[in-house]
């Protein structure tokens, strides 16, 4: 069996409400499939479909369409994602970090105007949770609801946020699948496969032998990237097609 388990995975970072770059990706891997066919190909989305960008429910209605389609895909959950039944079941609750979801800096108020929720502000956190609850479609919600913690494929680990160094692959916490940075950035161990994460940008897809960075911050200016995995094989799908994907020294 190859590390991949005999599929082609492409893993797309984080997509924050950006429209554009997400069509332009899934443009991409057609085009590539369509060059290098396969009967095994599977798109992985490590998650924060939503936040800061401006065209988040037109994300969430792609994706969905993704998900019905015929090209197989999975969908994990990322933190920004979650925020969603968070502030629907406690609008006035903060995160971990003392800031409220729709705080500018976390950036819950794109999402809610995407959905027509205008001006939405901390201070009136439940007038927005009841505007925005009735204007989510149920699909949105449903989708969001099952979305996966992790998938684990052969040699590789999928998770929005990354693991906590010293446990297990099939005992980590969600807590730390969506949120976690340190000591997980900075671990040289074997996690027991490659870890495949967004969540913590950086200028270019990272590989760091151990777990390889795909959020190269799309909603900051950067960009929206596409790992491709297939056997021992890891490239970057850009528009002129695949680059190897090497270690870093």
């Amino acid at each position: 069996m190859s590390k991949t388990d005999n599929y082609r995975i492409y893993a797309i970072g984080d997509i924050h409400g950006c429209l554009d770059p997400l069509q332009e990706i899934q443009a991409r891997i057609l085009a590539d499939l369509q060059a290098n066919p396969h009967d095994k190909p599977l798109v992985v989305y490590l998650g924060d479909y939503m936040d800061r960008g401006p065209e988040n429910r037109a994300v969430i209605d792609n994706l969905i369409a993704a998900k019905s389609a015929s090209l197989p895909a999975r969908f994990l959950l990322g933190n920004h994602d979650r925020f969603i039944s968070l502030f629907l079941e406690s609008p006035t609750s903060l995160h971990k970090r003392s800031i409220h979801w729709l705080n500018p800096g976390t950036g819950g108020e794109k999402t809610l105007e995407s959905y027509g929720v205008m001006n939405a502000t901390e201070a009136d956190a439940e007038v927005m949770r009841d505007l925005f609850e009735a204007a989510i479609p149920d699909a949105h919600r449903s989708f969001l609801n099952e979305c996966e913690f992790s998938i684990h494929i052969g040699g590789y680990f999928f998770a929005h946020a990354g693991v906590r160094p010293g446990i297990r692959l099939h005992d980590q916490e969600f807590y730390d699948l969506i949120w976690i940075r340190e000591p997980f950035l900075s671990s040289n161990q074997d996690f027991g496969a490659i870890v495949v994460h967004g969540h913590s940008p950086v200028k270019k897809v990272e590989n760091h032998g151990n777990r390889i960075a795909v959020d190269t911050g799309a909603v900051f200016g950067g960009t929206l990237s596409c790992l491709v995995l297939e056997g021992d094989n890891q490239w970057v799908l850009h528009a002129s097609g695949r680059a190897e994907c090497p270690v870093i020294a």
